[in-house]
């Protein structure tokens, strides 16, 4: 029998809809029926594809008696933190203050007002290892809840008084160029200098403390830090954490080595790190970080983009019950398949009887391919040719196992990141399938995630809902820009201003000149959250501070300058101290001390000019690539593009900087000496 998810979207609640547990979704009816029959809520907050909120729901969710204990005690409510994240958000900052530590599935009980009194995440179904089993639990807070109400609200007192401590006020501070001086410093004392990333087990990818130090490694002259970035890129994309067979990157990895991930799939982490693989490809013009780049967002259109144009959320780590099934080999099953082969692509992705995860192997490279050339008496070409056609080989018979659930809900902030990811790929590898995806990814957005100007959460079975957090808006400006850069369509560009414009005037404090996570007009929580931390995701504000700086440059809108000023001055003091939560932040921070250098590529005849201008690492430029003269017509109003002119028989490049431009220049090394 069905509870009340059954009518939701979300792929994640309808995961419990048949749960015994009498399961609401958040909104008035549960919080009145709490009001009312004066019950605590037991609030269970995850995603589709989390390994540990599966395991709780089959222990526990599923489970008669424990879902008797919560019917009969609790007003039980499930959120799909990828849909509200800023009800995660609060409940996570609680977790994290009493507990020490956050994640998914997140298990908080609230009074009847959303007051917080016991928070934390996984709870195994008996007790054990000195953690409560559920079942024990919710019978004891049930009982405390009638028997000891005043422990209850003093608990939720000192928790209340805790989480607003979080919203503190920073002191503003100057933007001088010793805050990426430290910041790069405490970054590196984070290193693992042997496999790359930063810290131990487990390792996430960090894809912006990466960037950030290509580019502190540039304006310094430092080669150490680009040189980490490349060790760690490369050992990523050699380990398990990379797909080997079918491109794109799972969420983290369990140990240092980069080898045994965590196997689900998310959108927004083959969005961030094809961005930094592109960097290092201008850096070094190594293809390998090309082919990376290539491979993830091939993925992505392959397995993650729906017909309409938008981009689905996660592809989930379990199969059956058993994570990595899709993705693990035996090597005799290698053997059978590859048949002569088989021996060369064993070495080269380290494939043994024994296996690296629990009997089974995980693709992993640790070998040249020119080792294996000369070992063999094959050319490296050879021995490249073999790789290649044996995965292609392994992957139409990995597609006929049994597949990893996807979550096909299409969030507007995710897709922005995705825009962008494609933008860059496109400058650098010139496929046109990356652009039209980009393009088409707008369109969706623009004709389903939109009502009366402003955005909208989440879509899916051609439903769209709730209002636009700061994510949603800050990423999908940013991704406007990186569209508007390659194709200027003015429609983009007065479409990312006219959704700055409503991100300051519905987001924005001026008391802590940061941005709120929700709109002035959104539902009223216990607090009115902020999220200034760059982690798996980069935060709203430093994505925002970032778009509102270009789109100050295109336009000249001062408001723009103010707002990205007021945010870098208020949070450069914490980013140069804890560089880790930070990293995007410091990419802005790098911009606007380097002051945006304004490129534009009048592009009628010698499109080598702009295609080697691409091919540059300059991440302190804002490049536009006009095609015609209609264009530039049409973008002549705008301050960026006044005062040029284009010339049918000729590519001319302007570069500006400091409010000076350059003459008309027409030759690579003419421009290459004022960029």
């Amino acid at each position: 029998m069905s509870n009340n998810l059954v009518n939701e979207t979300s792929p994640y609640l309808l995961q419990h809809k048949d749960n015994p547990v009498e399961w609401f979704s958040w909104g008035k009816e549960a919080l009145d029926k709490a009001k009312k029959e004066n019950k605590p809520i037991f609030l269970s907050v995850g995603y589709s594809s989390c390994h540990w909120c599966h395991v709780m729901a089959h222990e526990s969710f599923e489970n008669e008696n424990i879902a008797k204990i919560m019917n009969d005690n609790f007003v039980n409510i499930k959120v799909d933190r990828e849909e509200r994240p800023d009800i995660d958000d609060i409940y996570q900052k609680v977790c994290q203050m009493s507990t020490g530590q956050g994640g998914w599935p997140l298990s908080v009980f609230l009074t009847p007002d959303q007051l917080p009194f016991y928070v934390g995440t996984y709870f195994p179904v008996l007790d054990s290892y000195g953690r409560p089993g559920f079942g024990s639990l919710c019978s004891q807070l049930a009982q405390s809840w009638k028997e000891k109400p005043h422990d209850i609200e003093k608990a939720s007192e000192n928790l209340m008084q805790s989480l607003k401590l979080t919203e503190k006020i920073s002191s503003t501070t100057e933007i001088e160029k010793s805050v990426l001086d430290e910041a790069a410093m405490n970054l590196l004392q984070m290193s693992d200098v042997t496999y790359g990333g930063f810290g131990q087990a487990p390792k996430f990818p960090n894809a912006s403390n990466l960037s950030f130090l290509l580019r502190y490694s540039k304006i310094t002259g430092i080669s150490k830090f680009q040189d980490f970035v490349l060790r760690t890129l490369n050992k990523m994309a050699k380990g398990g954490i990379f797909d080997q067979i079918g491109g794109g990157f799972h969420r983290y990895s369990t140990d240092a080595r980069w080898l045994v991930p965590h196997f689900e799939k998310m959108l927004y982490d083959n969005a961030l790190l094809p961005i930094v693989y592109s960097e290092a490809y201008q850096l070094t013009h190594n293809e390998f970080y090309r082919d990376v780049v290539t491979m993830t967002l091939d993925y992505v259109l392959r397995e993650m983009t729906s017909t309409d144009g938008g981009f689905f959320s996660a592809q989930d780590a379990d199969i059956n019950g058993e994570e990595g099934q899709t993705y693990v080999w035996k090597k005799n099953e290698i053997v059978d398949i590859l048949g002569d082969d088989a021996e060369i692509f064993c070495i080269f992705y380290d494939v043994t009887d024994g296996g690296n995860f629990e009997g089974n192997t995980i693709l992993a490279n640790n070998v040249n391919a020119s080792a294996i050339a000369f070992k063999t008496n094959k050319t490296e070409a050879e021995i490249k040719q073999i790789i290649r056609d044996s995965c292609k080989k392994l992957f139409t018979i990995r597609q006929k196992r049994g597949q990893p659930g996807r979550d096909d809900k299409i969030l507007t902030s995710w897709n922005g990141l995705m825009i962008s990811a494609l933008c860059k790929g496109y400058r650098i590898t010139k496929q046109k399938n990356f652009l039209d995806s980009a393009i088409n990814a707008v369109d969706f957005i623009e004709q389903n995630l939109m009502k009366n100007g402003r955005l909208l959460r989440t879509y899916k079975d051609k439903e769209a809902k709730l209002n636009g957090y700061l994510e949603d808006y800050s990423y999908f400006i940013n991704g406007l820009i990186d569209l508007f850069e390659i194709e200027p369509n003015i429609q983009y560009l007065e479409n990312a201003v006219s959704l700055a414009k409503i991100l300051i005037k519905q987001f924005w404090d001026e008391e802590t000149s940061s941005f709120y996570f929700t709109s002035n007009d959104h539902e009223s929580l216990i607090i009115r959250p902020k999220n200034n931390y760059d982690l798996s995701m980069p935060s709203g504000n430093s994505v925002a501070s970032g778009a509102l700086l270009r789109l100050y440059h295109l336009t000249n809108e001062e408001s723009f300058l103010t707002v990205t000023t007021k945010i870098l001055g208020k949070h450069a003091q914490q980013a140069a101290e804890n560089p880790f939560g930070f990293g995007y932040l410091l990419n802005i921070i790098h911009m606007f001390l380097e002051k945006p250098t304004e490129i534009t590529i009048l592009d009628s005849k010698n499109h080598e000019i702009g295609n080697l201008l691409e091919q540059k690492f300059l991440p302190e430029s804002i490049m536009i690539r006009i095609k015609n003269r209609e264009q530039l017509d049409l973008l002549s109003n705008y301050s960026f593009f006044s005062g040029k002119t284009f010339d049918e028989n000729k590519t001319t490049v302007y570069v500006c900087k400091n409010s000076t431009c350059s003459l008309p220049l027409q030759k690579l090394e003419e421009i290459e000496e004022q960029i």
